[in-house]
């Protein structure tokens, strides 16, 4: 058995989600699994170099977990050869130029969506990653819940025969920070610090649309900033200059027409925190961020319209859950371990930061959209 050590820059591992999901619940999950076990039997163990710009919170961090490497020195750290990976999870606006760095340093390259705060600058990192040769990813998670597997399950199996439409729901109450503290930092509610829904949410719809369904070819958005005034961590009353909900339509290759409301000024009435429904003709599901339940053409009620009556179906009752038949591992996990195949065995990987710049292009196109008022082709990005 051959163990190859790869090391790896985890840059903004002091924020919620570099540290809880990509650190503790993938590459420290990996570690305590024994490593990363290829098919040809060499075991990848990642060794991870905490970087970020707190001294004290990386030594803490590193002190919790055992762990021997960290700097706050991102240059000293992509000078080592060991490190063969640069993982970025720090806020959008400062990405660019670490990636950047991590790129002419000829390291492969990992990432937390948006990969930009534009489509120019995404596509660029895209081209200079190219030609450098370097591998590179984008964190996709979505599509590894347990869900959306049993989702892409179905569609695999010609469950749906022609899908038609996909209707999605996304959202919650974000408190306003005056008498409940917010459940998300203060930044995502400013513009100037890179905040909003429509640049946070619609790069994830871009890759469930192409991934699970088809490319997306047209979109209709209207964005809003529901709540003008909130409370920051300090307990200082801020403008929110970001939008806090988004509505839009997407025109998709073949016909297939869908819809996703993202809100964080929704109180939530339904199973999940997000909830995808696909039409078919020949049956629909709703798939959540775990749960999947559907209803074949031949078990479809035939309702009919009289609003001087009850309902006289039980309509959420006649639905059936899809089995798990299997185990769902994390899904930050599970893309972290095709990432390190890729790097190290070169397994397939079409996550990467082309499909990333796609997923800002729509969000950037939203905007546009929300901005004039009308419908907005989404063209073809290249290299």
């Amino acid at each position: 058995m051959t163990r190859r050590t790869v090391g790896i820059v985890m840059n903004g591992v002091t924020g919620r989600m570099g540290y809880r999901q990509h650190l503790v619940r993938s590459i420290l999950a990996i570690r305590d699994q024994g490593g990363l076990t290829l098919p040809d039997g060499t075991v990848v163990w990642p060794e991870p170099v905490l970087v970020g710009r707190s001294e004290d919170k990386l030594r803490a961090i590193a002190e919790r977990h055992g762990l021997a490497a960290w700097t706050t020195d991102l240059d000293a750290a992509l000078a080592d050869p060991a490190n063969e990976i640069y993982f970025d999870a720090q806020l959008t606006q400062v990405r660019g130029k670490a990636l950047r760095a991590a790129i002419a340093a000829g390291k492969h390259i990992y990432t937390e969506k948006p990969t930009a705060d534009s489509v120019t600058e995404a596509l660029e990192l895209a081209r200079l990653a190219t030609d450098a040769g370097v591998r590179n990813g984008v964190v996709q998670d979505k599509l590894f819940l347990p869900g959306l597997l049993k989702l892409k399950r179905l569609i695999d199996g010609g469950f749906f025969g022609r899908i038609l439409s996909v209707r999605g729901e996304f959202g919650y109450w974000v408190f306003e920070g005056d008498w409940q503290s917010a459940q998300r930092p203060s930044w995502n509610y400013r513009s100037q610090d890179g905040g909003g829904i429509v640049l946070d949410m619609f790069p994830h719809w871009h890759y469930v649309l192409e991934r699970l369904f088809a490319p997306v070819r047209s979109v209709y958005a209207q964005a809003t900033t529901h709540v003008p005034e909130r409370v920051d961590e300090q307990g200082a009353s801020y403008a929110a200059t970001a939008d806090d909900a988004a509505y839009g339509i997407f025109e998709l290759d073949g016909g297939v027409v869908a819809q996703i409301n993202s809100s964080w000024t929704v109180r939530v009435d339904r199973d999940e925190l997000v909830e995808f429904q696909v039409d078919g003709t020949e049956g629909s599901a709703v798939a959540g961020l775990r749960n999947c339940r559907i209803q074949h053409r031949a078990a479809t009620p035939k309702p009919v319209w009289n609003p001087d009556l009850p309902a006289t179906e039980p309509f959420r009752a006649q639905w059936q859950q899809v089995p798990d038949n299997g185990e769902f591992d994390n899904g930050f996990k599970v893309q972290w371990e095709q990432f390190l195949a890729h790097v190290v065995a070169d397994a397939p990987f079409p996550y990467d930061l082309l499909s990333g710049a796609r997923g800002v292009q729509l969000a950037e196109l939203a905007l546009q959209s929300a901005a004039e008022g009308r419908r907005i082709a989404v063209p073809e990005l290249h290299v």
